[in-house]
């Protein structure tokens, strides 16, 4: 499963790289709704929370289904500005179908609203009444709010800007201050990866889950590893956006329907971190543990090393079958070998094991 956006007869310097300001203010809000998706942030999450003032804290949670599970498409700028300011400036500036249909997406669920003429909630009353039923299946605050943007566009979008601009003022200024320089760097490197290298070298800096692919003749797509089978074409758009992200991982966010500029969200490389795994070696992985010999081998072979036959011996096994059920977990990474004179003993992973959970968490949330 994949999303796939088509570059084709797109040249390298239609892949911009550059912080955004409302972006990271977008992540760092989805973080305040979901810390147990960033569980390395949860000091700054907590400290975060806890100075808030009482009346903005009941405003998050009023909004917070615009950045929660999905998130607006509006609050990742297509050409980010150098200020919040300038970039919800940018937001105003759209067409109220556009803004509703982004908005209501995200306090409908997954469902994605027509915002053409002909189907748009705000001229069909068939859509509202949609828009609206599914509002209403997702929460009273929810309901609320669909309501009050299909009702009234001008005033609710007023009063999100409203909110968006407490928030700079409660914790964002000062958050954006410290993180701009690393978001700035980033980007700056990445640009000059794709002016040197080539825009292959430069997505794979990005993230290991994402690639160019290059292999139909006349054909150009960026391929990112995610749970979803869609496609967007950045060709009539004229390009795509690459935001860095200091709060973003474990997601990778991307702007994909029609209408808008494609736009990935990526989180910047941490210190130490470990890379993102592909979901095809997560699968691989729990594949391999699944069957009921392997995972008895994996026990004996958690608590130190052996060979073919010592594990044949204590399992009743064949060498043969020991031998076809080593080759599995080896193919799926979670073995290590060493030699020792003819013998060769086999020890699992305990390492990438332990990740396992984690990474398959990180390949859902993605």
């Amino acid at each position: 499963m994949s999303l796939t956006i088509d570059v084709t007869g797109l040249p390298a310097e239609a892949l911009l790289f550059a912080p955004s300001p409302l972006a990271e203010l977008n992540a760092m809000l989805h973080v305040l709704a979901e810390p147990a998706h960033h569980p390395e942030l949860h000091g700054w999450a907590a400290a975060t929370t806890g100075a808030l003032p009482a009346g903005l804290a009941d405003r998050l949670l009023e909004a917070d289904f615009l950045w929660r599970s999905s998130r607006a498409d509006f609050l990742f700028p297509a050409l980010p500005g150098a200020t919040l300011a300038e970039e919800l400036d940018a937001v105003d500036r759209l067409e109220d179908e556009l803004y509703t249909a982004a908005a209501l997406v995200t306090t409908c669920g997954s469902s994605r609203l027509s915002y053409r003429p002909a189907g748009s909630p705000l001229t069909d009353p068939a859509a509202a009444e949609r828009a609206r039923d599914l509002a209403a299946a997702r929460g009273p605050r929810q309901a609320a709010f669909a309501d009050r943007l299909l009702t009234d566009p001008p005033a609710a979008r007023a009063a999100v800007r409203r909110l968006l601009e407490d928030c700079e003022r409660a914790f964002f200024a000062d958050a954006w201050r410290r993180v701009l320089p690393s978001l700035a760097a980033d980007a700056r490197q990445k640009a000059d990866l794709l002016a040197r290298r080539g825009p292959a070298e430069a997505l794979a800096a990005v993230s290991p889950v994402i690639v160019l692919d290059e292999a139909e003749p006349g054909r150009r797509r960026i391929v990112v590893d995610k749970l979803q089978d869609n496609t967007a074409s950045a060709v009539a758009a004229g390009g795509v956006t690459f935001i860095p992200s200091a709060f973003g991982r474990p997601h990778l966010p991307v702007v994909y329907a029609a209408g808008w500029r494609p736009v990935l969200q990526y989180p910047i490389a941490e210190a130490g971190g470990t890379d993102p795994v592909s979901l095809a070696l997560v699968q691989q992985r729990l594949e391999a543990l699944a069957h009921p010999v392997r995972l008895r081998l994996a026990r004996t072979i958690a608590r130190g090393p052996h060979t073919t036959g010592e594990l044949a011996d204590a399992w009743q096994l064949t060498a043969p079958e020991v031998s076809r059920h080593l080759a599995v977990l080896r193919r799926a990474g979670l073995l290590t070998t060493r030699r020792r004179g003819r013998y060769v003993l086999y020890e699992l992973d305990l390492a990438t094991s332990a990740r396992l959970g984690g990474d398959l968490l990180e390949a859902v949330l993605r």
